[in-house]
């Protein structure tokens, strides 16, 4: 086996991390050290708590003090043709920068126009919109000062081809000179909808771009459709899709995604200690291949 090759730019953590959730706020604290410390880093969407003070304010500010942290963004809408939302760009930045968060992710799709639709909708694969989603990507790094990461996305209906989405999602990272965020669920998600191989396209991306990635769990809704949900316990053919991105990138941070239908604690830190397992085999055998 080859020694894998480990992208240029990781995040600034490392190991296996936990999305925190309001609900897992209390939880945790309770937890003692040991089981706390198999969490290597915890991730938030910053929108969620840029306003927030008080009792939570201060239980998340603890969390912040006790953990590494990155954070992935909800609504950046960096597909959108409306402009760059400035103001909110410069609050995230205060936000990371007063946490001492250097990592920030956002999806690789828009979320509205004039207006937020709370969901996120599918870029068409044009020369384009490459060139639209570049610029703006270029545009708010400088804001931030900071590169970003942006994430594969879901999708259920291309809305247009000109581009396939591996060429796609290169050409914008490319042109944009941004990382990317791998999700393994949504690689799977979209093989399983659209028809493709998802190692065969793991080998299309450009690998060297990661930062980190997640893993989450989806719901069947048929043999040929599946729906990124973060509601479910991660299947077999997505850890085995795992296992084949860390044979190309080596053990690299991995966050684990859950954002409801929260299981007991022991049931979330049995899926943390997958991932961690798979990142020391693969340690291992980098080693043993040195």
């Amino acid at each position: 086996m080859a020694t894998p090759t480990a992208p240029a730019r990781l995040a600034r953590v490392s190991g296996a991390g936990l999305g925190l959730r309001r609900e897992l706020l209390a939880p945790l604290a309770e937890l003692p050290a040991d089981p706390a410390a198999g969490i290597g880093f915890m991730e938030v969407a910053p929108e969620n708590w840029l306003q927030i003070g008080g009792r939570l304010g201060r239980q998340f500010r603890a969390y912040t003090e006790r953990f590494p942290f990155v954070c992935h963004g909800l609504s950046l809408s960096i597909g959108s043709p409306a402009p760059l939302d400035v103001p909110f760009i410069k609050r995230v930045k205060t936000f990371l920068d007063a946490r001492g968060i250097h990592d920030y992710s956002e999806h690789l799709t828009w979320t509205g126009d004039e207006g937020q639709l709370y969901d996120l909708l599918p870029i068409p694969f044009t020369e384009d919109a490459v060139h639209h989603v570049a610029a703006r990507v270029r545009q708010a790094q400088d804001l931030l000062g900071r590169r970003i990461a942006l994430e594969n996305a879901s999708y259920y209906a291309p809305l247009a081809t000109e581009l396939d989405e591996a060429q796609f999602i290169t050409a914008v990272l490319e042109e944009a000179d941004c990382d990317l965020l791998l999700d393994v669920n949504n690689v799977y998600v979209n093989s399983v909808n659209h028809g493709y191989d998802p190692v065969a396209f793991l080998d299309r991306l450009p690998l060297t771009r990661v930062r980190y990635l997640h893993m989450a769990g989806h719901y069947q809704e048929s043999p040929t459709l599946l729906v990124d949900t973060h509601g479910a316990n991660v299947i077999d053919p997505v850890w085995e899709l795992l296992d084949a991105t860390y044979a190309r990138l080596g053990p690299v941070p991995t966050l684990l995604e859950r954002d409801f239908n929260l299981p007991p604690l022991p049931k979330l830190f049995e899926e943390l200690a997958g991932i961690r397992d798979r990142q020391a085999r693969v340690t291992l055998t980098v080693s043993e291949a040195v």
